[in-house]
């Protein structure tokens, strides 16, 4: 007792000036409030509940900084603008001369910019084939009323207008003499009033069927009618779906498809031009010398090859087409490529999970490797960038292994610098990359360099210049 007084003395101190507590329990009994056993007892636990308020509210402060720190997406009204005074918004020229219309309004959203691509440039032709207008549709990433969804912890848009990614017919440029172009969504609200639509179903169209097959149906069934405004209900299934871009079958279309203005006139939009101006010093530092005064990109980057290395949510996708047996995008396999995919590769399971993973996820080794065969028929090849949406971590063990390996210099999508504008666009930037490069290793199982491959091939590129992983 002695030495804990000397150990403790506040204590006993303090607790000698206690006055007993009576042996019953009772508040009456020791002379206390009947409320005082209540108030010891809440007490703590309003503490608790005060510091986790206060500890949520932090973290929402925090969470809420981090997301405005990456700023406001703006607002693109100059892009609105210029869509809203293409001439063929003009509502009294369109009426005098009795243009057709065709739109179709339940299209992809929330999807990346590729699987709208894809739908896009492909519903264009259809309309170009029937002598009709297409409807162009925004790029919808959320049907959300606000401007802004969080997305990565930053802010981006909830829609972007068309041309900010792309120009051309699919975008409502100019077309030959005697085709329609492309209008929006707002003009088609004002031309074809809802009493005069005619509605045509997607529900009886052919499944599984060859794109000249589906084709021709939709060509049938629109040109059956002469009404002035049609909208296709694809609430059943889509017009063009995954089935037909994800298999050889859309090849059968491409004879055609590739000579129309579609393709022949695609072009970049002039935001994701300049941002390809921008960062030509990064891209490729000596190009600048070969540029005509009037500012014109060459054609092709020379000496550079451009390679798509998926992470991310390629981490789990690619798992899942082994389970689907899944086989490269229909635009990845023109017979003419020199790399091809075989979906029926038949070892034990963790054979096919790694001859998977080879070509859809493949190692820093077997990236070098690749990049060292293709170098093997294009000595000339000095550079090499990188579409990517990797870490940059890992990006940089990768530019170790390439820079030891022989390559001058390597970039990637996380080296290019933008504006706010450009920033949202930059996608499109990496594809125009890619299509300008000499040489386009792509990732087989990807929508987006099944859209690089159209493009390129459309372009007549070298069909050895056109590999895949």
């Amino acid at each position: 007792m002695r030495l804990s007084r000397r150990l403790w003395p506040r204590f006993w101190s303090s607790s000698a000036r206690y006055t007993p507590i009576a042996t019953s329990s009772s508040p009456r009994n020791s002379g206390l409030p009947l409320s005082y056993d209540k108030r010891r007892c809440t007490q703590p636990r309003r503490l608790i509940v005060q510091r986790t308020i206060y500890a949520c509210a932090a973290i929402l402060t925090l969470l809420s900084l981090g997301v405005l720190s990456s700023g406001i997406p703006p607002s693109y009204s100059n892009i609105w603008h210029y869509e809203k005074l293409l001439p063929q918004h003009n509502l009294t020229e369109a009426l005098v001369q009795n243009r057709r219309y065709l739109r179709i309004p339940n299209r992809v959203t929330g999807h990346g910019l590729n699987n709208v691509l894809q739908e896009s440039v492909l519903l264009s032709y259809l309309a170009y084939r029937t002598q009709r207008a297409l409807v162009f549709e925004d790029y919808t990433w959320s049907h959300s009323l606000s401007p802004y969804v969080i997305y990565d912890f930053s802010l981006r848009p909830s829609r972007l207008p068309l041309n900010a990614f792309i120009s051309g017919p699919s975008a409502g440029g100019a077309v030959p003499p005697g085709s329609e172009r492309a209008v929006n969504a707002a003009f088609w609200e004002s031309i074809c009033p809802a009493e005069s639509r005619h509605t045509i179903s997607s529900a009886d169209q052919p499944k599984y069927a060859e794109g000249n097959v589906l084709f021709d149906w939709w060509m049938s069934q629109l040109g059956a009618t002469q009404e002035r405004c049609v909208e296709i209900d694809s609430r059943s299934q889509p017009v063009f779906d995954h089935n037909l871009f994800g298999g050889p079958q859309i090849l059968s279309l491409w004879e055609g498809f590739s000579k129309s203005p579609i393709l022949a006139d695609f072009a970049w939009s002039r935001l994701v031009e300049s941002a390809l101006n921008r960062n030509l010093p990064i891209i490729q530092p000596g190009v600048r010398k070969y540029l005509s005064q009037d500012g014109v990109l060459p054609s092709t980057f020379s000496n550079l090859v451009a390679v798509h290395i998926r992470r991310g949510d390629f981490k789990r996708h690619c798992y899942r087409m082994v389970g689907w047996s899944a086989n490269y995008m229909g635009f990845n396999r023109f017979p003419q490529f020199l790399d091809t995919f075989n979906s029926s590769f038949d070892e034990d399971q963790h054979a096919r999970i790694q001859y998977y993973l080879q070509h859809c996820l493949p190692s820093v080794e077997q990236i070098v490797e690749k990049l060292r065969i293709v170098r093997r028929a294009n000595p000339h090849l000095k550079e090499v960038y990188v579409l990517t949406n990797g870490w940059r971590w890992w990006l940089n063990g990768l530019k170790a292994a390439l820079l030891e390996d022989g390559w001058d210099d390597m970039k990637s999508s996380l080296d290019l610098t933008f504006d706010p504008e450009q920033k949202h666009v930059a996608m499109a930037v990496d594809m125009a990359i890619a299509e300008k490069a000499e040489v386009f290793i792509g990732n087989g199982f990807s929508s987006l360099t099944s859209n690089i491959m159209m493009l390129r091939v459309s372009k007549d590129v070298d069909p050895s210049t056109n590999r895949l992983l």
